[in-house]
């Protein structure tokens, strides 16, 4: 009887699964669709920082992806979308912002970061290999080792 109930609860959540969806918002047109889904996928959510306003759950990502979808209706480009957006929320907004005075760090800052990992690296071999060699207990020649037991 229990295996009866795990096939019958896995085959309910494999058809329910399109009910767990976060974004279910369906448009007039193939475009549109395809327009308003580029859109929210590029529009960070300001609650969650993380998620895009597609992924995201909460209530003000919803009312995001609404702003989105009447803004598309009224005829606005994607560019216009995102203009309305940054105005009202700042490139925090935008999970690819524009180069610019403010927002060059986000730019530069992996750079810096990686550069200074190579130095690091580099450094710590180079005082590494310097310990090695200036270690007398070491034989000068591999072969002159004693075996290991």
């Amino acid at each position: 009887m229990t295996r009866l109930a795990v096939r019958g609860a896995l085959l309910l959540l494999t058809f329910c699964a399109g009910a767990l969806a976060v974004d279910t918002t369906l448009l007039p047109s193939e475009a549109l669709q395809k327009r308003y889904e580029a859109l929210t996928h590029e529009l960070r959510c300001m609650q969650c920082q993380n998620q895009s306003i597609a992924d995201s759950p909460v209530d003000l990502a919803a009312g995001l992806r609404r702003d989105v979808q009447e803004q598309l209706i009224a005829g606005r480009t994607d560019g216009e979308i995102r203009e309305s957006m940054v105005r009202r929320y700042g490139n925090a907004i935008l999970f690819r912002p524009p180069l610019d005075a403010g927002t060059a760090w986000v730019w530069i800052a992996p750079v810096i970061a990686l550069l200074g990992g190579f130095v690091v690296a580099i450094v710590i071999v180079h005082r590494r290999s310097a310990l090695v060699d200036g270690d007398e207990s070491l034989p000068d020649d591999p072969s002159q080792e004693e075996p290991r037991q």
